[in-house]
């Protein structure tokens, strides 16, 4: 999810080593900005679905997804920066027990939001930490949004009013922007619900003394 937020001017990042988001994120990016966090950016190199797949074949809980994700990717970009803070980070939809995914095209981003229409949704945000490829924490939260019930006919006119960017989410939507047009009740913190939980992940930095806040 985009989400927006002036960069900081200054820097609360007082740590000797870097601070790098394992993604390429750029709401991500705005949200570590705008907490004064300016970070460098390295991809995690990992196949995504793939993953899911294993980490689901094993029986392993549905909503530890997000939190396995984010490890992941952040020992991959600490395989490439030993030296940094790598974060990683990830968020999952959950509708009931149904995982949802990424629409790859506006049909399908119709047929996302039908399904989610008059319904509670779960979003589920996880973070993780790593330094010299070892896991140094791993944190999620949950937010509950529930859809007001809308006809195939807003349906259309809301997907053509948005057009390509609602296949950039999950959910088919940017809440923090005409998305939240969409919705009836939400239920949780802001920065979990564009898909990253600030609030944990600062207080685990501040924890290890690397703000100066």
């Amino acid at each position: 999810m985009d989400a927006p937020g002036a960069c900081a001017t200054k820097s609360v990042w007082i740590g000797t080593s870097p601070l790098v988001l394992a993604s390429r994120s750029a709401a991500r990016l705005a949200m570590l900005a705008s907490a004064g966090l300016p970070a460098e950016v390295v991809p995690a190199d990992i196949d995504e679905r793939a993953f899911e797949e294993q980490y689901l074949a094993r029986g392993e809980p549905l909503e530890g997804l997000a939190s396995a994700l984010a490890q992941a990717k952040a020992l991959a970009a600490s395989a490439v920066r030993p030296d940094a803070y790598c974060v990683g980070a990830d968020q999952t939809l959950t509708l009931g027990p149904q995982l949802l995914h990424k629409p790859s095209n506006l049909a399908e981003a119709a047929e996302t939001l039908t399904a989610l229409s008059d319904q509670a949704h779960r979003l589920t945000s996880a973070f993780s930490v790593a330094l010299a490829g070892q896991t140094q924490a791993t944190d999620s939260d949950e937010a509950r949004l529930t859809m007001r019930t809308l006809s195939r006919d807003e349906i259309a006119r809301y997907l053509d009013f948005v057009g390509s960017a609602a296949l950039s989410s999950v959910g088919a939507y940017q809440i923090e922007g005409v998305g939240m047009h969409l919705f009836e009740r939400v239920d949780g913190d802001h920065w979990t619900i564009v898909g990253l939980p600030m609030l944990k992940l600062l207080a685990w930095l501040r924890g290890q003394g690397l703000l100066a806040l």
